[in-house]
């Protein structure tokens, strides 16, 4: 039964995450440790019609010990091949799926300094890559299947082997591929997404105010003719995907400017492979000017200086505290899976396509427009079983958006 939902998965991610198109690329980036998955999605791609499929394969442990082995100045530097190979995928239009499986304790011990220069270094050389992504240039998703090191973290305790098992068995159903028909499901599920999304754009709320027991009590201001997505989305060809398997968030772009107070967070995150947990962060007219972490205050110091724009917020997202993925009441180390679990925001970027016209609009008219813009986009949780989100519309006007962790609308 495993290795038929780990087919459906595949296929799942191939046939209505990137929607692979007859004769397209796809490309695949994937942990070693998941080959067996990545073997998989070549072989759906493959079957979907792909022209051709090629795999970039990266290893943590590897990167461990280069880390810390190698001196800090190695990390400044991208090779050039690295960067055309990106660069080279998008511009041949090729689809992209990334299987996302780290584990978050095993670079706890590495040296702060030398993450932070990679990340920093690795960000600005594939600007133009992940901008691509951004603004749906291309049709992209992001998967996850266990290692053991993860697994272990989820199931602490369990034997190797049974823990794997165990978090094979969450994904499945969280990403419907139990199902008898997977992708049908999806569909239907997409439907859900639509009430939502409408209300959002046609009441155009000004700003949200969140408060929670936790200390979360911040105003959010939102740009002119912001848009909110969720489920499938469009990119520049005009073919639907979902970029994220699994999804239950409906989100947009908060206005750079207008974020003032404090926001804490519900779930750990793991940041360049280092743990940051019960930490807040305090906003002023929009910038992140303090914040405290009891794990990882360094490593959430990184990810604040990470790159211009990443002290500013980029997305702000609903997600009902009862949720499919939440109600299995698992913590899963997992941005992919936590971020579907609980509301959240982003430090860093916004999605261009989150206001009208953004996909046509330069950086500065981003800027102009309200919007955020780094190389950085990081996700974290805030949602909780009492919180409440308020909208406050042109005239004043309140209206309940969440009340005690879920919609009111």
């Amino acid at each position: 039964m495993q290795k038929e939902n780990l087919q459906k998965l595949a296929k799942l991610a191939v046939r209505i995450g990137v929607n692979i198109q007859k004769d397209q690329n796809l490309v695949v980036n994937s942990p070693i440790e998941c080959s067996e998955f990545a073997r998989a999605l070549a072989e759906e791609a493959y079957k979907a019609g792909a022209r051709d499929v090629s795999i970039n394969y990266s290893d943590e442990k590897f990167s461990k010990i280069r880390y810390t082995h190698a001196d800090l100045d190695v990390f400044k530097e991208v090779p050039d091949w690295f960067v055309a190979k990106q660069n080279d995928a998008v511009e041949k239009g090729s689809a992209l799926i990334s299987v996302y499986a780290d584990d978050p304790d095993l670079l706890k011990d590495v040296d702060p300094e030398k993450i932070k220069t990679a990340s920093a270094a690795i960000q600005s050389a594939t600007e133009a890559y992940h901008m691509a992504m951004m603004n749906n240039e291309c049709r992209w998703c992001v998967v996850s299947v266990p290692t053991v090191g993860w697994a272990a973290k989820v199931f602490p305790g369990v034997e190797p082997e049974t823990a794997v098992d165990m978090l094979w068995e969450s994904i499945f159903k969280a990403t419907r591929a139990d199902q008898d028909d997977p992708i049908a499901a999806w569909h239907q599920f997409n439907k859900s997404f639509e009430d939502k999304t409408r209300f959002l754009n046609h009441s155009q709320f000004v700003k949200f105010i969140y408060k929670n027991s936790l200390g979360t009590d911040i105003e959010v201001g939102m740009p002119e003719n912001h848009i909110w997505a969720g489920g499938s989305e469009k990119a520049a060809d005009g073919v639907e995907f979902f970029p994220n398997i699994p999804t239950e968030e409906v989100f947009s772009a908060p206005h750079k400017d207008k974020v003032n107070g404090t926001l804490v967070s519900s779930h750990p995150l793991v940041y360049n492979g280092q743990l940051i947990d019960n930490f807040s962060l305090t906003f002023k007219d929009g910038k992140v000017v303090s914040y405290q972490a009891e794990t990882g205050e360094e490593a959430l110091k990184n990810l604040i200086e990470a790159s211009e724009g990443s002290n500013y917020l980029g997305e702000i997202s609903f997600v009902p505290y009862h949720s499919p993925i939440s109600d299995m009441d698992t913590l899963f180390y997992n941005t992919l899976f936590d971020e579907n679990a609980s509301c959240h925001f982003a430090l860093g970027a916004a999605y261009p396509t989150c206001v009208k016209d953004g996909s046509s609009m330069s950086v500065d008219e981003l800027k102009e427009a309200g919007l955020n813009y780094s190389t950085t986009h990081v996700d974290f949780m805030v949602g909780t079983e009492d919180l409440s989100i308020t909208g406050i519309q042109a005239d004043g006007t309140q209206v309940p958006i969440f009340v005690n962790g879920d919609w009111a609308i």
